[in-house]
């Protein structure tokens, strides 16, 4: 049985230009320890919180310095070789895999028809994120696209998964992917008018006890704070970016304001 049922958020790994440097950063950050992989997988670092995996750094590959440095979420398959075919057949787009990563399991780097870079992994001895939904680790993914419609119509196709809208304001449009009846990740349709700059992403949200005191914390460490903190019905949050330029958000899901939206 693996850890995490086909089409959820497992795993997520940040690559950067500078490896040293990023160990530094989300160190101090986050309090994570970490562990270096073999010359034979690349220096890929994972990422420890109460030795638990949280996330994992990895160099950027010689011909990549075109590639901004960036977190990839990955979602969980029970066979990444049939993930492929319905990635294709879906108008996605395959950039690496599928390939065995011995003996951790299979991977899959792809992109869906509107932009969004994501991954799929297949768990051998490598279940996942070992710690998630606490301070200093992984609590959710979220999806940015500028076409709502053909990014929800391709994951739900490719992994099983059920998109519900949300309720609320007509300027925000966001669905919520269900698995099962449970909240997996989320959808979000970037607007008309924001900066040309802002293309399709995953963000990834690491939990925090504190907000404020964390974007404090980074800001010291030279991150940079994009938006926030503000406050919502699921957390107080901020999104932010490393000193190397790859954006994530901090939550403290312990502070909430209103009560969530419905969804339809």
């Amino acid at each position: 049985m693996t850890a995490y049922p086909e089409g959820a958020p497992c795993w997520a790994d940040v690559t950067l230009p500078d490896l040293e440097a990023g160990k530094r950063f989300y160190g101090e950050l986050f309090g994570w320890t970490f562990e270096t992989g073999t010359q034979e997988h690349g220096g890929y670092t994972q990422a420890y919180s109460d030795d638990k995996a949280v996330g994992a750094l990895a160099p950027q590959m010689p011909g990549q310095n075109d590639v901004p440095p960036a977190w990839t979420v990955y979602f969980e398959s029970p066979d990444v070789s049939a993930t492929a075919d319905r990635v294709a057949r879906h108008g996605g787009e395959t950039l690496m895999g599928p390939m065995e990563v011995d003996p951790f399991g299979s991977l899959l780097i792809a992109r869906d028809p509107a932009g969004v870079l994501f991954g799929v992994w297949q768990e051998g001895t490598h279940h996942g994120f070992g710690k998630h939904d606490e301070p200093n680790s992984f609590c959710w993914a979220e999806v940015h696209t500028r076409d709502a419609a053909r990014t929800d119509e391709f994951f739900t196709s490719v992994f099983p998964l059920d998109a519900k809208l949300m309720e609320g304001s007509p300027e925000m449009d966001y669905a919520v992917w269900m698995i099962h009846g449970q909240p997996r990740a989320g959808r979000y349709l970037i607007p008309k008018d924001a900066p040309a700059e802002l293309g399709p992403h995953t963000e990834t949200y690491f939990s925090v006890a504190d907000c404020d005191e964390a974007v404090a914390n980074l800001q010291r460490l030279d991150g940079r704070l994009i938006r926030g903190p503000m406050d919502s019905p699921y957390g107080r949050f901020a999104a932010v970016a490393d000193p190397q330029g790859a954006t994530f958000a901090l939550i403290d899901t312990s502070t909430t304001t209103g009560e969530p939206p419905g969804t339809v």
